[in-house]
């Protein structure tokens, strides 16, 4: 029994040591998540629980979705040292485009979206071709985007104003959601979305599932992993986050289109990025371009593939925020690229490139929205909320440059 208690203090100082030393290594991507998870405890608070009711929390994510879209591509962007500032108002022409489409030309839904995503991805091409073939500056090429999308979409409303979107389909991807396959009014969990819980739980098991796989891998090959303590941990966490998420919007009307959209995209684009030679070639351009080129990485290539996709997630974004409001309109557009920008800085993306995740932007997006959301619920003027959203991008920027100079 002694020996028992003389070797207790020996566990904790090699935990804690363990835990310090993990955090430091990934301050960066943990950040973000403390971030997050500071505001909506302050939020829940002042506003007595309602920011954290169902009803705000499926209303956040649907306002979050065509954000996060943007933000996942300028993540990309970011990495590889550019910025393109032309991505809010092409969102908001191409969301012109669309119900343009569908009520004056007549066009079916299942043609109309492909043909604005097409149109999106042109459109990130041309700009690509003016900063790879002609070394035009990102910042300038983007900048004249920018002006000709604000004007198109003036031009193209200036007839009729705001376009009224009749299409219930296409409304249904901003404001419907999945169906469930019990009724609401069943003995079990009355009036609680069961499909979504069951979502949930699966997104919980494969998680776990795929996490011990990497462990293993990782192990196989002598790479560095977590300690086990803190490995449980982090599984224990991340499950009840997302099993809290998931209860939360259950409680509503369960798992939104827009929410299934953003998923995809998030889990594409992170696949790509983490799992594939393009996405290893994309972080090798951002970390030293000269030297990926002499490496045979054909930068022009990944420029091109960046900004076509960049195009591509701009005219997503106005598909969803035309839906949402069931119109299009002039104002359509308006700040998105600064909230794109900001989200993916707050997510973890480095401004010196090289360095950001696509997850870390999805989080970014919501740190910006959550801010939004729990100002208006505490009765803020918009004054208060674009400087509260400007001092938590100037600590996000001041943080990186911090932890990049310490390493």
């Amino acid at each position: 029994m002694s020996s028992q208690i003389e070797n207790a203090p020996k566990i904790k100082p090699s935990f804690f040591a363990d835990a310090q030393r993990v955090l430091q290594q990934n301050v960066r991507e943990y950040g973000m998540w403390i971030a997050l998870f500071v505001i909506m405890a302050i939020f829940t608070i002042t506003t007595k629980g309602t920011f954290i009711s169902s009803r705000n929390i499926v209303n956040l994510v649907n306002q979050t979705g065509y954000i996060a879209v943007l933000a996942v591509g300028m993540t990309l962007v970011i990495v590889i040292r550019h910025i393109d500032l032309s991505v809010g108002f092409l969102g908001g022409f191409l969301g012109a485009v669309a119900a343009i489409a569908m009520v004056q030309w007549n066009l079916p839904v299942y043609l109309a979206i492909p043909l604005t995503l097409v149109l999106g991805l042109l459109a990130g091409m041309i700009i690509a071709f003016l900063v790879a073939q002609l070394g035009i500056p990102a910042f300038v090429a983007t900048l004249a985007g920018w002006l000709i999308y604000r004007g198109a979409i003036l031009v193209v409303t200036e007839g009729t104003g705001t376009i009224i979107i009749p299409d219930k389909v296409f409304n249904a991807i901003g404001n419907g959601f999945i169906p469930d396959i019990f009724s609401a009014e069943s003995l079990f969990l009355p009036g609680v979305h069961k499909l979504t819980l069951i979502l949930g739980v699966l997104a919980i098991i494969l998680l776990i599932m795929g996490e011990i796989s990497s462990r293993r891998k990782k192990q196989d090959y002598n790479f560095e992993v977590l300690p086990m303590e803190l490995f449980i941990i982090k599984l224990v966490f991340i499950s009840a986050l997302i099993g809290g998420v998931t209860w939360l919007l259950a409680g509503y009307q369960g798992l939104s289109w827009t929410a299934v959209i953003v998923l995809i995209v998030v889990l594409i684009y992170d696949f790509i990025a983490s799992k594939t030679v393009l996405g290893r070639h994309i972080y090798a351009v951002g970390g030293n371009p000269e030297a990926a080129n002499l490496s045979g990485i054909s930068v022009k290539k990944i420029t091109y593939v960046v900004f076509g996709s960049m195009g591509m997630l701009s005219a997503l974004a106005g598909i969803l925020f035309a839906s949402r409001l069931q119109s299009a309109t002039t104002t359509a557009g308006s700040l998105w690229e600064l909230d794109a920008i900001a989200a993916a800085f707050v997510g973890g993306v480095s401004p010196a490139g090289g360095i950001g995740k696509v997850v870390g932007s999805i989080i970014g997006a919501l740190v910006m929205m959550s801010l939004t959301s729990g100002m208006n619920l505490m009765g803020l003027g918009i004054s208060y909320q674009y400087i509260a959203r400007g001092v938590v991008l100037a600590v996000a920027v001041i943080f990186d440059v911090a932890t990049r100079n310490r390493a």
